[in-house]
C-alpha cells in the first residue's frame, strides 16, 4: 500500500514536471507570463521659437525698467495687546504705489491708506521698510509716504504729460492685484475728460479711462505710456462684481505732478477757494433748490470781500437761507459740484464774477480767489 502511495507521488511529480516543461516550450504559463514591453515613445517634436516680436521685446524691456520703480503697500491696524501690554500691528489692507523721488517719497491713492494706523512699504528688491505719512489730498485721492530706505533701493519713474495724450494710444499698470506683486496689464487709452467722484465726494475731472485690467490691489499703482512715463495713477474701475470689467480710470499726472510736490512741502494741497461752506445736494433736494446755498462765510475769504451772506438763523429760531451761487464767470451753477468743477479750472489769484439768488433777486458780485488748503 505504502509502495503504491510512492509511485503515484512520484508519477504526478513526473507529470508536472512535462507540464512545466511544456508551459516554457510554448511560452503559456500563466504565472510566468509578462506583458510585452511597449516600445519608447517618440519625443515631442519642439519647434523652435524664433526672436520676440518687436512689440514683444518692447514690452518687455518696458516692465524690467518700471517694475524696480513699483512698490507694495500693506496697510496696518494697531491694536493693544491685553496680556503683553504692548501694541501689535494687524494687516488690514494692501494697495500699490511707486518711487517718486531718491528721498523714499512714495506715490499712491489716499483710499489705500485711508484709516490706516501705520503703513508698510515693500520695495521691489523685496526689502520692507515703515512709512511714515507726508500729506494727503483726499479729494483727488491722493497720497504722498515717505521711507528710509537708502537711495540705492529707489528708481523714481518717469514722468510723463496727460494733456496730449489721444484715445487708441498703448498703456501699460503696474501693481500688486490681489497680493500678487508686480503683475502688468496692457491696453489703450479708451477715453479722455472723464469724471469720477472722491471717497470725500468730489469730483475728480480730466480721468483717464483704460480697458488695461486694473483690479482690487492695482490703486496708487502706476499707469505708464508706450515710452515707460508716469500718465496716470490708477485709481478705480467700473464693475459691478468688483472685479475689472475692462473699464479702469486713473488721475492724470499734470494733476499730479502739481500736488505732489506741494504735498512734499507742505504737508498739504493749497487750491483756489471762496472760503465759504456749502450745503449738501440733499439738503438743496429737501429745499427744492439750484445752485450752491452758502452755509459759512470764512473771516476774511474772498466770499466776505464780496459780501456774500451765509445761512443763520433769526431771533425766532427761524432759518433765513444764504445766498445761492447760481453762476461763475457766466458758466452755470445747479449744484456744489458744478461750483468745484468751475473752481478746480482756476488758479489763486484770478477775479470771478459770481451770479447769486438773495431771496427773490439775482446779483453779480466780483472777487479775487485766495488760497486754501484742500481736504
Amino acid at each position: 500500500m505504502a509502495g503504491d502511495r510512492r509511485v503515484s507521488t512520484i508519477t504526478l511529480l513526473l507529470a508536472m514536471a512535462a507540464l512545466l516543461m511544456a508551459s516554457i516550450s510554448c511560452g503559456t504559463m500563466v504565472w510566468l507570463w509578462r506583458a510585452p514591453v511597449a516600445p519608447a515613445p517618440e519625443p515631442v517634436a519642439v519647434t523652435p521659437r524664433g526672436d520676440l516680436a518687436p512689440i514683444e521685446r518692447s514690452t518687455v524691456e518696458l516692465f524690467r525698467n518700471a517694475s524696480p520703480s513699483v512698490v507694495y503697500i500693506t496697510r496696518l491696524t494697531v491694536r493693544a495687546d491685553p496680556f503683553r501690554r504692548n501694541f501689535l500691528e494687524i494687516p488690514e489692507g494692501t494697495g500699490s504705489g511707486f518711487v517718486w523721488d531718491r528721498r523714499g517719497h512714495i506715490v499712491t491713492n489716499y483710499h489705500v491708506i485711508d484709516g490706516a494706523g501705520a503703513a508698510r512699504v515693500t520695495l521691489g528688491d523685496g526689502s520692507t521698510w515703515p512709512a511714515e505719512l507726508v500729506g494727503t489730498v483726499a479729494a483727488k485721492d491722493l497720497a504722498v509716504l515717505r521711507i528710509r530706505a537708502p537711495e540705492s533701493a529707489l528708481h523714481p519713474l518717469p514722468i510723463g504729460t496727460s494733456h496730449d495724450l489721444v484715445v487708441g494710444q498703448s498703456v501699460f499698470a503696474i501693481g500688486n492685484p490681489f497680493g500678487l506683486d508686480h503683475t502688468l496689464s496692457t491696453g489703450v487709452v479708451s477715453g479722455l475728460e472723464r469724471e469720477i467722484m472722491s471717497q470725500s465726494g468730489h469730483p475728480i475731472q480730466g480721468v483717464i479711462q483704460t480697458d488695461a485690467a486694473i483690479n482690487p490691489g492695482n490703486s496708487g499703482g502706476p499707469l505708464l505710456d508706450s515710452a515707460g512715463r508716469l500718465i496716470g495713477v490708477n485709481t478705480a474701475i467700473y464693475s459691478p462684481s468688483g472685479a475689472s470689467a475692462g473699464i479702469g480710470f486713473a488721475v492724470p499726472v499734470d494733476g499730479i505732478a502739481r500736488m505732489v510736490p506741494q504735498l512734499i512741502e507742505h504737508g498739504r494741497v493749497i487750491r483756489p477757494s471762496l472760503g465759504v461752506h456749502l450745503a449738501d445736494p440733499q439738503l438743496l433736494q429737501r429745499l427744492s433748490l439750484e445752485g450752491a446755498l452758502v452755509l459759512v462765510v470764512e473771516p476774511g475769504s474772498p466770499a466776505e470781500r464780496a459780501g456774500l451772506r451765509p445761512t443763520q438763523r433769526d431771533g425766532y429760531g427761524r432759518l433765513i437761507l444764504g445766498d445761492v451761487i447760481v453762476g461763475v464767470d457766466g458758466a452755470p451753477v445747479a449744484g456744489p459740484l458744478d461750483l468745484y468743477r468751475i473752481l478746480d479750472r482756476k488758479n489763486v489769484g484770478d477775479t470771478v464774477r459770481l451770479r447769486v439768488r438773495r431771496g427773490s433777486e439775482e446779483l453779480e458780485v466780483t472777487t479775487e480767489l485766495a488760497g486754501a488748503y484742500a481736504e
